[in-house]
């Protein structure tokens, strides 16, 4: 959403909006003159509102919405306005329920960095330009061919990505997710073969390389990417890790990328980078140029992002809110950090989620040494009687686990973790969809 304030922000006209609670995202767009609030307060929104724009994460009852709606407003959704921008423009649409955020920052960053140019609509803020969106340069080479190219983060909820006409398509996994929405796991992937289906003739379809019902998918020219599967016709190769980063040759085919570096935590950041290089190369852009963009790539803010990093301590902030994202997560710190005792503090974001995947995320959260459960983020939903963090909690093996409030958690990092850190070096991972990521800097000082 926050891309789409910027975008119209961009083009001159006035841009206000409401958020239900106020983060650094929010705070960078009333710097810029966006108006935000945070109080559900019909006499204080704008009654000359030409276009009103919201996302299915607004509860529907939300009275600001129900105003707009009760009073004949123009009300669209999210992926109604993505729609009409994109229409007429060579989109590369990344979609999948884990991975999507980094790897639409990853091919919107080759494209900028390289002088190919790109609109970008990004999910997250792109840690080297600090946005989640930016218009095409007027000197890129897009501009100078005619092409009007757009990056889009292709959303699954609510089916929003179908609306999107893809020239490019990535489709990263199908894993079962929103299934209020769905219903069922079938009928979620029955959405992605549609969204496949969508990629306009001659254009280019990049998917995982073994997903389930891959070979349902529709486009006339499909690749495959993964990490090292040489089965795939995208995949790295001699990877090496060193400091946090990885060294590494991506294979395209008939075309090889050597030493190819990224400077970013997680070795499944590798197989998404793999996805981007392919997008690129597809695009005719030269070896050497994807690699210096690859090297310069600072990440995504929340996606693996180190907020403290040193001998003794290493804080790390993502959005992963899924078990799948969950498992990567842990997997990528732990095989970074082997020595050091991996803590986690996981939020689960949604009621309806925490009840449909509550196995899947005792199982992931085993992976921890100590993991640390706050309270649920409800976002859009009212609570579920008998659902709460608890459940999972109760379905984990692990005996070094607990449920917290905020403040409880506060107390216990500043009396008890800070008190107490390994000989080794800790490992401490905050991760979840909710607001989380505003507690993250109040952890960080006390650990600093």
């Amino acid at each position: 959403m926050s891309a789409l304030a910027r975008y119209f922000h961009s083009k001159g006209i006035k841009v206000s909006g409401y958020d239900k609670t106020e983060t650094s995202l929010t705070k960078e767009l009333v710097a810029s003159g966006i108006g935000v609030h945070y109080d559900e307060q019909v006499d204080r929104v704008p009654k000359d509102a030409e276009l009103v724009v919201y996302t299915p994460a607004i509860p529907k009852d939300h009275k600001e919405l129900v105003f707009y709606q009760e009073n004949n407003y123009k009300v669209v959704k999210r992926s109604d306005v993505l729609q009409l921008i994109s229409a007429s423009s060579f989109n590369i649409c990344v979609a999948g329920t884990h991975g999507k955020t980094t790897i639409t920052t990853m091919v919107a960053h080759l494209l900028r960095h390289t002088g190919y140019g790109c609109n970008a609509f990004l999910g997250g803020i792109s840690v080297n330009y600090d946005t989640n969106f930016w218009p095409q340069d007027s000197d890129s080479v897009s501009e100078r061919s005619g092409r009007n190219v757009c990056v889009i983060e292709a959303d699954e909820y609510d089916r929003s990505f179908l609306k999107l006409s893809p020239d490019i398509a990535i489709i990263t996994a199908m894993d079962a997710d929103h299934l209020d929405i769905y219903g069922t796991a079938a009928e979620m992937e029955n959405a992605f073969i549609e969204f496949s289906s969508k990629v306009k003739p001659g254009g280019l379809l990049l998917s995982k390389q073994g997903l389930k019902r891959g070979k349902e998918l529709k486009a006339t020219k499909h690749l495959t990417y993964s990490l090292q599967n040489e089965n795939s016709d995208v995949h790295a190769k001699n990877i090496k890790m060193e400091d946090g980063s990885y060294e590494f040759d991506v294979m395209i085919k008939d075309n090889r990328l050597e030493n190819v570096k990224l400077n970013m935590g997680g070795m499944h950041n590798v197989e998404n980078v793999t996805a981007a290089i392919g997008v690129a190369s597809s695009l005719g852009i030269e070896n050497e140029k994807i690699k210096a963009a690859v090297e310069a790539f600072r990440g995504v803010k929340r996606r693996f992002e180190y907020i403290i990093k040193t001998k003794q301590m290493v804080l790390v902030d993502d959005y992963a809110h899924h078990p799948e994202e969950l498992r990567a997560l842990l997997n990528g710190a732990r095989s970074l950090f082997k020595e050091r005792k991996c803590t986690i503090i996981f939020q689960p974001h949604l009621y309806t989620r925490t009840r449909d995947l509550a196995d899947g995320f005792a199982e992931v959260l085993d992976l921890a040494d100590e993991t640390i459960l706050l309270p649920i983020y409800p976002a859009r939903e009212l609570p579920i009687a008998g659902i709460s963090s608890g459940m999972i909690l109760e379905k984990m093996k692990s005996t070094h686990k607990r449920v917290m409030t905020k403040d409880e958690l506060m107390k216990w990092i500043s009396d008890v973790f800070v008190k107490n850190v390994n000989k080794e070096g800790e490992l401490l991972i905050m991760a979840g969809a909710g607001d989380i990521d505003v507690m993250v800097e109040k952890v960080a000082d006390l650990l600093r």
